[in-house]
């Protein structure tokens, strides 16, 4: 397929999986069909969603969903990663949907790719306490039950660090909690959670397991020693913490101490194989020393109180996030996780990447997408084993404390008109459906 330069994008291996990514409360909207979640109580406090609003409507894929299977077909994708809200299962007749939906992306020939949990914790519950990790098994177990006939491929928990950091370390996300480094916790039993649902799915006959965690290569914003220090421990919280329970079955050096329980028994359970890491990737991060006073970055607060403080990356386009454009990061991560954890290291999965862009001819994000795709041959041809690449996100949807400011979409979807929500592709989906056929 012939880009603006001219040069193909080169070719991935045939049985390489090609796919789009969403996550229920961002899309399905009838929230009054399911018991709440943590996020619609966050979302009801005044000022916590950029633009006040709710996930109640958000697409109304839960009624819209055969219209949505039929966007996926056109577009040629082998695989579509959705998520199953826990609160929704908990409700009478909510598995009845994802059986709806499993049958209907079956005969589109769409292999359903579902995440066990994306954020949307029953608002009963609360990570810091380690039964929820045990609840979380019991409820993959439910979900396996009924859908495993048809499901092969399961991802357990998505972005962990992302939760434990925004949700519960500084408040940016639901449940809204500021505890810092007491946070910790959350991470553990959530590790604990992905460790006891990958038993769980095995014991239901699951042969396609990972995990989708957030990464990204950690730049220091300078030569200076007391930077690098501050980078290396951004490292380890953000990217090793996560990655290392899961992949060596072990916490980096001086993590295990802060964290609850018998560590040493629970990291025996968190590193259950999987069959392959899924890896979430948008940006760098470059980071300094902390300076002292607050600081903001993409809209986020950090507090003076943390041992890093988060710079800007200069010289580098920005999506409408503000997030820097920085493809050959992604090669640079894909190759340190080869160099970093060896034969350790599981066949690797992109289930996220994508940009957010106004506009229907949204040339800026095939441009990203493009870059991206082949920052990602590179590290495929310099031995990475990746298999596979998921674009966030099929359609625009409710992107959490940004409401519906920021879309992420191949396809628009018309928030102004609630009595229609209209979808119409945009000029990215027609690309990628083009970039699909010429891969075949």
């Amino acid at each position: 397929m012939a880009t603006d330069d001219g040069n193909p994008i080169p070719r991935f291996p045939p049985d390489f999986l090609w796919g789009v990514s969403t996550s229920a409360h961002q899309i399905e909207g009838a929230a009054k069909e399911r018991e709440p979640s943590v996020w619609d109580v966050f979302t009801a406090e005044p000022g916590r969603v950029k633009d006040g609003s709710t996930a109640e409507v958000a697409c109304d894929h839960y009624h819209r969903y055969r219209e949505d299977v039929a966007l996926l077909a056109g577009l040629g994708v082998d695989a579509y990663r959705f998520s199953v809200s826990w609160p929704r299962v908990n409700s009478p007749g909510g598995l009845d949907f994802y059986d709806r939906l499993v049958d209907e992306l079956c005969a589109a020939g769409v292999r359903p790719v579902p995440t066990l949990f994306h954020w949307d914790l029953p608002a009963s519950l609360d990570w810091l306490q380690r039964d929820t990790a045990a609840r979380f098994a019991d409820h993959v177990s439910t979900v396996a039950e009924r859908l495993g006939d048809r499901v092969r491929t399961w991802i357990t928990l998505n972005e962990p660090a992302e939760h434990t950091l925004l949700g519960h370390a500084l408040g940016a996300h639901a449940p809204g909690r500021r505890l810092l480094f007491d946070a910790l916790p959350v991470a553990h039993h959530q590790l604990l959670a992905h460790g006891l649902a990958v038993r769980a799915l095995r014991a239901a006959g699951a042969g396609d397991i990972g995990i989708a965690n957030s990464h990204g290569p950690t730049w220091p914003a300078s030569d200076d020693p007391a930077d690098a220090q501050a980078a290396g421990f951004y490292d380890v919280l953000l990217n090793r913490l996560f990655a290392e329970p899961v992949i060596l079955g072990e916490y980096p050096e001086g993590m295990g101490e802060l964290m609850p329980g018998d560590v040493a028994a629970d990291l025996k359970v968190v590193a259950e194989p999987v069959d392959w890491y899924g890896i979430n990737y948008y940006a760098p991060t470059r980071v300094g020393a902390p300076g002292g006073t607050d600081s903001e970055y993409g809209g986020l607060a950090l507090p003076a109180e943390l041992p890093f403080s988060v710079r800007e990356i200069e010289g580098r386009p920005v999506t409408d996030f503000g997030w820097p454009v920085v493809p050959e990061g992604l090669t640079e991560l894909l190759t340190g996780f080869r160099d970093r954890y060896g034969d350790r290291l599981p066949p690797i999965v992109i289930t996220e990447n994508g940009c957010s862009y106004e506009g229907l001819d949204d040339q800026d994000r095939i441009a990203y997408l493009d870059a991206h795709i082949r920052a990602l041959h590179t590290a495929l041809s310099a031995g990475v084993d990746v298999r596979g690449y998921f674009v966030w996100s099929l359609m625009d949807n409710f992107e959490w404390a940004e409401g519906y400011a920021r879309r992420f979409g191949l396809v628009h979807v018309d928030f102004d008109d609630p009595a229609t929500l209209e979808r119409t592709p945009k000029a990215s989906y027609h690309w990628f459906r083009d970039l699909l056929r010429a891969q075949r």
